[in-house]
């Protein structure tokens, strides 16, 4: 997977010295993780919006749903832009794909919680109307986004075990 790699990347200058501005990973933007992310992303804003917008204090399922969509919102980015930035390199002690398959796995189980809960809270017979569509909305994304976070699952536990290359096939010998 582009952006998960351990490799080692060489750099110039003295041991001491670090670049200013880290370089952006154009690879991780394109691998499935990447875009996964930014869709992420996408659909999480989306939810917490939606929600945000009606009178969600009203009714305490919508707390779930908020502090689901928000909390996995902002640790979604902060990922994205650590993979994107290329920082997860500079703290190599990190297993990232691990870190990265549990948080995916995480994040799937309570937006199944929180997909279940809004959907099971829309009522059609609000007395706003536009209460109704937006909650009706969010749930729908709310499922998006689910989905999203098991495909992300799903990439990061190959990305883990190293599904990608096979071990066997990508050594080189030199047999004569």
């Amino acid at each position: 997977m582009a952006g998960l790699s351990g490799a080692a990347r060489t750099r110039s200058g003295s041991p001491g010295s670090s670049a200013a501005l880290p370089a952006l990973d154009g690879a991780f933007l394109r691998s499935p993780l990447g875009g996964l992310m930014g869709a992420q992303a996408v659909l999480g804003l989306l939810v917490w919006a939606l929600i945000a917008d009606t009178t969600y204090h009203l009714h305490a399922a919508y707390g779930w749903v908020m502090f689901v969509s928000i909390f996995f919102w902002i640790v979604t980015v902060l990922f994205f832009v650590t993979y994107l930035l290329q920082l997860q390199l500079r703290f190599y002690l990190i297993p990232w794909p691990l870190v990265l398959m549990i948080f995916n796995a995480v994040a799937t189980v309570l937006y199944i919680t929180a997909f279940v809960t809004c959907a099971a809270a829309v009522q059609p017979t609000s007395w706003r109307q536009w209460d109704y569509n937006r909650r009706a909305a969010a749930s729908f994304f709310a499922g998006l986004t689910m989905i999203a976070y098991g495909a992300s699952t799903f990439f990061s536990f190959r990305a883990w075990k190293g599904f990608s290359s096979n071990a066997a096939t990508s050594q080189v010998t030199d047999h004569m």
